[in-house]
């Protein structure tokens, strides 16, 4: 039984019958959503020729099951690469957009003239940047994002690039965020080369001398071409075909547990329209703060780890725009706002620019972001007013003007974790205070990644998980 249907369950489903069909064809798998449809917040709106993601546009490619899932889909073909263009992300500071250089991407020190043209920062903050060759690694067992960036490359470099960056993915504040949550291969690298640049360096040089893929010719980042919901409605049809059950509109208001042998448990699932239902395993693909009302009769010291976890709010604002009503500063993806500006956005993707096949000829589709953690005061406007606001700020930082011809908002509450600091120590309390029961597994953004390749691999992990329970159980 998995609880939540978004995409780390619908994964742990896949991998479920996948592993199963070689193994245990006998298995029964059943997914229950509480909403009126699957997929959590990969939902895509198509208006007229407009194709609008509402929540994630993208994923890695260099994390490599997100590409692998839509293989076994039969989506390869939909897998598309961001559209070839010289200049990629900008970096609103001070009054204006300065490009984002390849090399705070890559911490490449080969690369100082995009640096130096960028204007992001100062002699003084490149040659502090640069002292990140020299300066001893720490040995600490956490330390926020904010501290760790700033130790390695300077609180220039740290406010004016990486915080914004971080705080796109993440929509957290640097300060209280867990570096060894968040981003741990920087704290493996910083370990094992005593600096992020000549660690990088190295990296580059082993895959090139390797000739490793990349993402099979794919762009850092990629999308599917008529939405990201299709990777969702291949994944329910694909289930469905080997026999799971998907349920929506089924909300789980408890769980118990009852021993029906010696060492083992029946879990035992009471829904809101009455019903219920028992499995000899549970996986909870849901929200930590769902999660933790879920498994407080079992262990309310697990309850209370998970409602540690915190999540941040944002809203996705799309707005299309006839193109010779467009600024000629509109070029390249979009931008990242410092949280030093004190703006409202948080970022904004020129989404028609990045990714073909996203508005027609002559419009132009744009995606601000805006809320999460310190920034939540915008949220409290209602859709028009956001609306309004946001069309400023599009105004102010991308000079773009006149009334869009399309307007959507998407809300999300409480959709972002945020893996503040102890975060990794609150997941070890967490699985010790559930050891007792081992048919009992959490997966989800909420615990080793947010993104959809993290999902579709702890998917994986959770269904083995599963398997390894019943196997030995059997």
């Amino acid at each position: 039984m998995i609880i939540g249907g978004g995409i780390a369950g619908l994964a742990t489903a896949f991998s479920l019958v996948e592993q199963a069909a070689r193994s245990q064809p006998a298995l029964s798998c059943t997914v229950l959503e509480a909403s009126s449809r699957c997929g959590g917040k990969i939902l895509t709106h198509r208006v007229g020729d407009l194709v609008i993601d509402a929540g994630p546009d993208s994923f890695l490619s260099q994390k490599p099951a997100g590409l692998e899932l839509c293989e076994k889909l039969g989506l390869a073909d939909q897998v598309i690469n961001t559209n070839e263009t010289p200049k990629k992300a900008s970096v609103f500071f001070r009054g204006r957009l300065h490009e984002l250089p390849e090399g705070f991407v890559t911490f490449s020190p080969s690369q100082l003239g995009p640096f130096l043209r960028s204007g992001l920062l100062t002699w003084g903050g490149l040659a502090r940047m640069g002292l990140d060759v020299i300066i001893p690694a720490s040995r600490a067992d956490d330390e926020s994002l904010a501290s760790f960036f700033r130790r390695r490359f300077g609180n220039q470099a740290f406010e004016r690039v990486i915080e914004p960056l971080m705080a796109g993915i993440y929509a957290g504040d640097a300060e209280e965020m867990s570096v060894h949550a968040t981003f741990p291969r920087f704290v493996e690298i910083e370990r094992q080369y005593g600096s992020i640049i000549r660690g990088m360096a190295a990296t580059r040089r082993s895959e090139h001398n390797r000739r490793v893929p990349r993402g099979s010719g794919r762009t850092m980042f990629v999308s599917l071409k008529d939405g990201l919901d299709v990777l969702v409605d291949a994944l329910t049809k694909r289930l469905q075909q080997h026999g799971a059950k998907i349920r929506t509109n089924a909300v789980v208001t408890s769980l118990r547990v009852r021993s029906h042998q010696l060492g083992r448990w029946m879990f035992d699932l009471s829904l809101a329209d009455g019903s219920a239902l028992s499995a000899e395993a549970v996986v909870l693909a849901t929200p930590a703060f769902v999660s933790a009302d879920l498994v407080r009769p079992l262990s309310p010291m697990a309850a209370g780890l998970l409602e540690q976890i915190p999540y941040a709010s944002t809203a996705t604002i799309s707005l299309a725009y006839e193109t010779n009503e467009v600024n000629p500063r509109v070029e390249g993806f979009g931008f990242v706002v410092p949280r030093v500006e004190k703006r409202p956005l948080i970022a904004a993707t020129w989404t028609s620019l990045k990714w073909p096949h996203r508005a027609p000829t002559g419009q132009l589709l744009v995606r601000a972001y805006a809320g999460g953690v310190g920034r939540e005061e915008i949220l409290k406007l209602d859709d028009q007013a956001l609306i309004q606001r946001v069309m400023q700020e599009l105004g102010a930082v991308g000079g773009l003007q006149g009334p869009p011809r399309f307007t959507e908002v998407n809300r999300w509450d409480r959709a972002m974790p945020q893996y503040r600091l102890g975060h990794i120590r609150r997941l070890q309390g967490i699985e010790q205070a559930l050891d007792r029961f081992p048919g009992l597994v959490l997966t989800g953004a909420a615990y080793r990644g947010i993104g959809i390749p993290d999902c579709i691999s702890e998917g994986k992990v959770a269904a083995a998980r599963v398997l390894r329970h019943l196997a030995s159980s059997a």
